[in-house]
């Protein structure tokens, strides 16, 4: 078997080093004016409390993490050291007529940035976008140049890093650093619009809109628009409140989405002066609702749009053996949605990462239901490979110890900034706030206060090992004791967060040298076979009461050699079609909801 399969996907010929990632970033906010600022940047690594330095001996293709084939840059940024990098770009400052905004999609995981010398703002959080007004700082010529200072600490700190490690083994990864999403410019109005979100009522046929408004003035209003197969199906105007403004669109014959019907709405938002447009921006709901609901035996089920159905998904860690964070392209970001799609999974439970946000606009008009994971904090390998080796129960660990617990670097925070950027994508139904007691700590405090951040998800609480009894949705991960499904719960659905995992490698596909998975398969005939039997498991597990069940995972990862695709995306373990074969029964499966009393 070889262990020597190279770091390319089947889209690593396809990037463009002149335009990589072209395409415009945020789906949900679409702006016609703005200028895409990935490409080749100078870099230079020098000592962490090194001043900047004058010269930059090398080159980064961004938005490829540094330790990325694809960035060019094959080096892991180690505690001690520090990145800077640098883009020059010509603009004229008198031609913006407003305000200029420099946005980046995520940078891991602490950035200061400076144009043409001057600070222009800082950011900590490895997965949240965020944007710095540089108009103040641009030099009149018109040749501007942007440095960021970027220093990241992954696994030796203690603030959210997901799979990353300085030292990756079995099912830890690559640590990656620096700008891993897309990097732009864009002129906005001194008012302008900042987010949309919207909210369904199915049965009254209406959709509320929140729209965040910076900077209004006196008797502004928000005017909306929906739109429908490009006919007007509702409009709303609402007076802007501080900060905010509020209007329910009613739109009769309302349109549903689901993983069967992924049907979007056009929206588009104006800010209106006097009668006069003083900014607009085109955005785009789905209409749905999420709950959860008793069947007629009484088990509780996931519930969409007044239906209770399973959820059957993929583990989904979203590496690339040649961008590790970064997908080479936009019509990589889709694929992994596409496959899972093809497979006849309905869910993807997005583990401990966050995506770029048209990987979720993919999900939204695919229609693949998007549990999505907080990314997780460090784990101290040694000790919790010390106390699985010791044998200990997981009631018998000192969590505090394998995953120290707390908020030392802004956990919080970098949480509300994931929902702030994630909350518009209809896709997404559950979130994930702790995983396998992954730097867990105030549990239960901290799932009520996602569920009141957003009370139209579920929460699940926690995914595996370390319950608080708290939250929506009891989720357990169950390898290699599927059939030993716990008892229900009084007030939540009881789920499989992870179940499955068979290792199962393929000639010239696997990129470590140890390898990891639970349970083996000797080659794909095999894994067919187990897999078939493991879905009549579960299968008969839904009608005693089993919600949902998450199969671990999309593909193969660095030395997880457990995917249902390799790690270079070419081959496909099982069959599609057979794959649907498996799943349609569970999937199309319509539990009738007890009337209520």
């Amino acid at each position: 078997m070889s262990r020597s399969a190279p770091r390319r996907s089947r889209f690593a010929d396809d990037v463009d080093p002149d335009a990589p990632h072209p395409e415009y970033p945020r789906p949900q906010l679409r702006r016609p004016d703005w200028t895409n600022l990935n490409g080749w940047w100078d870099l230079a690594l020098v000592d962490v409390g090194a001043p900047q330095p004058v010269d930059f001996p090398s080159r980064i293709l961004v938005p490829f993490p540094i330790g990325a084939v694809l960035s060019q840059v094959g080096h892991t940024l180690r505690p001690d050291e520090c990145a800077w990098m640098r883009r020059r770009f010509t603009l004229d400052p008198s031609t913006i007529g407003g305000r200029l905004r420099l946005h980046f999609g995520a940078v891991d995981w602490e950035c200061t940035v400076y144009l043409n010398g001057v600070e222009v703002g800082s950011h900590r959080g490895g997965y949240d976008p965020f944007h710095l007004d540089v108009t103040d700082a641009l030099a009149t010529g018109g040749e501007q140049e942007i440095v960021l200072r970027v220093w990241d600490p992954t696994d030796d700190g203690h603030q959210p890093v997901g799979k990353q490690s300085l030292t990756p083994v079995a099912i830890w990864y690559p640590a990656v650093a620096g700008i891993w999403q897309t990097v732009w410019l864009e002129p906005v109005p001194t008012t302008c619009i900042e987010r949309v979100v919207t909210t369904a009522s199915l049965d009254a046929e209406t959709i509320t809109v929140t729209v965040g408004v910076s900077a209004a003035e006196r008797g502004d209003s928000v005017r909306l628009t929906a739109m429908a197969e490009r006919s007007v199906v509702g409009t709303a105007e609402a007076e802007v409140a501080g900060d905010l403004a509020e209007a329910v669109l009613a739109i009769p014959g309302l349109r549903v989405w689901s993983p069967e019907d992924p049907f979007l709405h056009d929206l588009g938002v104006e800010i209106v002066r006097d009668g006069v447009v003083v900014d607009s921006a085109r955005s785009y709901f789905g209409a749905r609702e999420v709950a959860l609901a008793r069947d007629a035996e009484g088990a509780l089920r996931l519930v969409l749009n007044g239906e209770c159905r399973f959820h059957l998904g993929l583990l989904d860690q979203g590496w690339w053996p040649d961008g590790l964070y970064s997908a080479p392209t936009d019509a990589a970001l889709a694929f992994d949605i596409e496959a899972a799609k093809a497979m006849g999974f309905n869910v993807i439970r997005k583990h401990v990462k966050v995506e770029p946000a048209r990987w979720y606009w993919h999900a939204d008009r695919l229609g693949m239901l998007v549990w999505q994971d907080m990314p997780s904090t460090r784990v101290d390998i040694p000790a919790l490979a010390e106390a699985t080796i010791a044998g200990k129960e997981q009631g018998d660990v000192d969590w505090n110890l394998v995953s120290p617990a707390g908020d030392p670097t802004g956990f919080r925070r970098e949480l509300d900034a994931i929902i702030d950027a994630l909350e518009p994508f209809p896709s997404i139904v559950v979130w994930v706030p702790f995983n396998e007691g992954w730097g867990q700590h105030d549990t239960a405090a901290t799932l009520a206060h996602v569920s009141e951040r957003d009370p139209g998800r579920l929460v699940d609480g926690p995914s595996g090992w370390v319950d608080a009894g708290s939250g929506d949705v009891r989720d357990h991960h169950m390898y290699d004791r599927e059939e030993q499904l716990p008892g229900p719960e009084p007030s939540r659905a009881v789920v499989y967060g992870e179940f499955g995992g068979y290792k199962c490698a393929v000639e010239n596909r696997v990129v470590a040298g140890f390898t990891f998975g639970y349970g083996e398969a000797k080659d794909a005939d095999a894994l067919a076979r187990d897999y078939a039997t493991l879905l009549g498991v579960i299968a008969g597990l839904a009608d005693r009461g089993l919600a949902g069940a998450i199969y671990t995972q999309t593909t193969d990862v660095e030395g997880e050699i457990n995917g249902m695709l390799t790690y270079d995306r070419e081959v496909a373990k099982i069959p599609f079609h057979r794959l649907r074969e498996i799943h349609e029964p569970l999937t199309a499966r319509r539990w009738p909801i007890a009337p209520t009393k």
